[in-house]
């Protein structure tokens, strides 16, 4: 992100109509694993991961870095939103320094369908845009994911471009805010 030091992590937990947006706790530990075992989730990420690999190597308290949301439902985690740097070595940027960042979500199939993820995108965006205004955010998702690319849509990322990686075409968009005047 542009500047993180004038950014306080994790925020203030972010409420919306259903959800509350915060960093993550250590009785989260449990939904994260779930997340990357699930054969439904790692559809379009390259597959689940083996639960006796992440027993191991997730900590106490997964996640806790700038730009990772735990979205919680009834204090329980369902998902997660996250708002990374791009790598600059992938395929896909609006900007030449390939600064930008990227916003990535996972829910656990069992809330799939309730509009849980774009809620709680539209609200992580809303953070965003108020944290470092003006600052672009990408995504990029396998065109093949019909889910995601409606997600996409919601908040108003628009296509900038198509491109083949992980074996798949890859749909990447854009989504601006609109800085406040004054």
């Amino acid at each position: 992100m542009a500047d993180p030091v004038r950014v306080a992590w994790p925020p203030a937990p972010i409420r919306t109509e259903r959800l509350v947006l915060r960093g993550s706790e250590a009785g989260d530990r449990t939904a994260f694993i779930d997340l990357f075992t699930s054969p439904e989730v790692g559809t379009y990420i390259g597959g689940p991961r083996p639960q006796k690999e992440l027993e191991g190597a997730v900590p106490e308290v997964p996640g806790r870095r700038l730009g990772h949301f735990v979205a919680a439902l009834d204090g329980a985690m369902i998902g997660m939103v996250t708002l990374d740097r791009r790598d600059a070595g992938r395929p896909g940027h609006v900007r030449p320094d390939a600064g930008t960042v990227d916003l990535g979500y996972m829910f656990l199939p069992h809330v799939w369908g309730y509009g849980y993820a774009a809620e709680a995108c539209a609200a992580a965006l809303g953070w965003f845009a108020g944290a470092f205004p003006g600052e672009p955010v990408v995504l990029c998702t396998q065109t093949a994911n019909d889910r995601s690319m409606r997600l996409a849509a919601k908040p108003g990322f628009t296509e900038v471009e198509r491109f083949e990686e992980y074996g798949a075409e890859q749909w990447f968009g854009v989504w601006r805010s609109i800085p406040a005047s004054g």
